[in-house]
């Protein structure tokens, strides 16, 4: 997997990782009991190989709070069976962490499921889900076309020309696009109907939720979810393991919306993407990486230099491939992601730092 398939969907001291089992592939269906009534769902890339966000289901004794509503209704529907089975108590809440839409495409499953739903997120990804999300699931099925157009011409949309991994990528996404599309055919994105600015407190019956916008980061309008009894917090996209998602965003505010994070008082945090982290070391490794590249982009972009000579220079000066050992250890699907990745960080951070 490489992070052009991100690009294509929505475009319009480092620390050591604990551990390297993790992969920015996943290929099966896990659930993980964080807590009593608290469940982590970790789901199986769509079959064009486009990645599904976790969800987590919070039951309290008045009902349920979902955290994100995945990509396929397949999936949410099969989230929503094991829910029933869990409780029998109805699902009240859904909360989307951000606007990106394996995050957001299954509110309408869950509304029919469950009448009187409120969905919640922060007013700009609300803002974002309403406006943009539905038309671009109508587009969905055009990417038969341009990648095809893609493939044969052996460039990307921005001239580039393709890496090995991403003409991979392109392949696998075209032998899998029929079942996504055949599934979009009934994707309707509901956008949600309640929003906040800063935070706002749920109890959900002897469960307190806190909802909070800590700063601009994966996009403008990113919540976390914590709970402040158990020790848990669901971050979305602010961070992924084992390689973060750095094809957009914000990194000029990110290192400072990660160490609001890390100041929660968490001994369980549920990234949007990948494993269950115990621990705050990840996050650290995260801080250390984006404010590296923002301090080199910063000073090359300070010395007059385009956006091509800074994408030259940043990883030679920054030494990527040592960043990229820490990262994604000695696989090859990781190693790929971070390639692409990394290279997304440093426009974006070029981006936003030369317009200030």
């Amino acid at each position: 997997m490489s992070i052009a398939r991100l690009l294509r969907f929505f475009a319009p001291c480092l620390l050591l990782a604990s551990s390297f089992a993790d992969s920015v592939i996943t290929k099966e269906r896990t659930v993980t009991k964080l807590a009593e009534g608290i469940y982590e769902i970790r789901h199986p890339d769509a079959p064009d190989t486009f990645p599904q966000g976790n969800t987590t289901v919070i039951i309290g004794d008045r009902g349920v709070f979902v955290v994100d509503s995945c990509l396929l209704l397949s999936s949410a529907r099969e989230d929503i069976a094991q829910i029933k089975k869990w409780t029998d108590k109805p699902v009240m809440f859904l909360l989307n962490t951000h606007w990106h839409f394996d995050h957001t495409l299954g509110n309408a499953t869950y509304a029919a499921a469950f009448p009187g739903l409120q969905i919640i997120a922060h007013a700009h990804a609300r803002k974002e889900i309403t406006e943009f999300n539905p038309g671009a699931v109508e587009r969905y099925p055009q990417r038969r076309e341009r990648f095809k157009k893609i493939l044969d011409s052996g460039k990307d949309a921005d001239g580039k020309p393709l890496s090995d991994a991403d003409r991979r990528d392109y392949e696998k996404s075209l032998a899998g696009l029929e079942p996504v599309v055949a599934e979009f055919k009934d994707a309707k994105q509901l956008p949600p109907n309640v929003s906040y600015d800063r935070e706002m407190s749920i109890d959900l019956g002897n469960r307190e939720i806190q909802i909070k916008w800590l700063g601009r980061a994966n996009t403008a309008g990113d919540s976390v979810v914590y709970l402040p009894k158990e020790k848990i917090v669901m971050t979305g996209d602010i961070l992924d393991h084992p390689v973060p998602y750095m094809f957009g965003g914000f990194p000029a505010d990110f290192p400072k919306t990660l160490r609001a994070l890390r100041e929660l008082d968490a001994t369980t945090i549920v990234p949007g993407h990948g494993d269950v982290q115990h621990d705050k070391t990840y996050i650290d490794q995260v801080i250390a990486m984006m404010e590296s590249v923002n301090n080199e982009v910063r000073r090359e972009t300070l010395l007059g230099k385009r956006l091509a000579d800074v994408q030259e220079a940043a990883p030679k000066a920054l030494n990527s491939e040592a960043i990229k050992q820490q990262f994604a250890g000695d696989d090859k699907d990781n190693r790929d992601f971070f390639d692409q990745s990394f290279e997304g960080l440093v426009k974006a951070a070029f981006n936003q730092l030369s317009a200030r």
